[in-house]
């Protein structure tokens, strides 16, 4: 089992694929702040609401001179889906081999209905210009997240 990543350590670099065809590093964007937020699964209620807040914010978080990137184990096809059906502009990552799901320790057990399964749980890490861990939210509720963080992101 990882060590859960702390606020103030070096944010595990990664390369994933996004949606239309691109791709993402973290390490590209050294230099200005990132939002990386993790959620389980494109087009279900929580992940919908999330991601229609930070979208929502996406000028403002531009004014703050942070990136968003949302990412999930979906497939690029389906975040293309998701971000035509609900007209998101924010990148969303794919990472069904979980390469930055497991370094970020947010692939966990999770119970819905008595049953238990593997999934990953609502996290955001905000990242600072040096590649460091400015903030980590755990176990993320929907309502307000995208402005706590944006606060966050204006702090830095």
């Amino acid at each position: 089992m990882a060590k859960e990543l702390a606020e103030g350590a070096p944010a595990p670099d990664f390369e994933l694929s996004t949606d239309g065809g691109g791709s993402t590093r973290l390490s590209d964007l050294r230099g200005k702040p990132a939002v990386i937020y993790f959620y389980p699964k494109d087009d279900t209620s929580g992940c919908t609401a999330e991601a229609i807040a930070f979208n929502r914010l996406r000028h403002e978080f531009a004014d703050a001179g942070t990136v968003v990137i949302g990412v999930s184990p979906d497939s690029t096809a389906s975040h293309d889906k998701f971000k035509s059906k609900h007209g998101l502009e924010i990148p969303l990552a794919a990472d069904p081999e979980r390469s930055a799901i497991a370094p970020y320790g947010v692939w966990k057990e999770k119970s819905m209905y008595g049953r238990k399964y593997f999934g990953v749980e609502r996290s955001t890490f905000l990242i600072d210009r040096n590649g460091r861990i400015a903030k980590i939210w755990r176990k993320v509720k929907v309502p307000g997240h995208a402005e706590e963080v944006l606060e966050a992101a204006k702090a830095l």
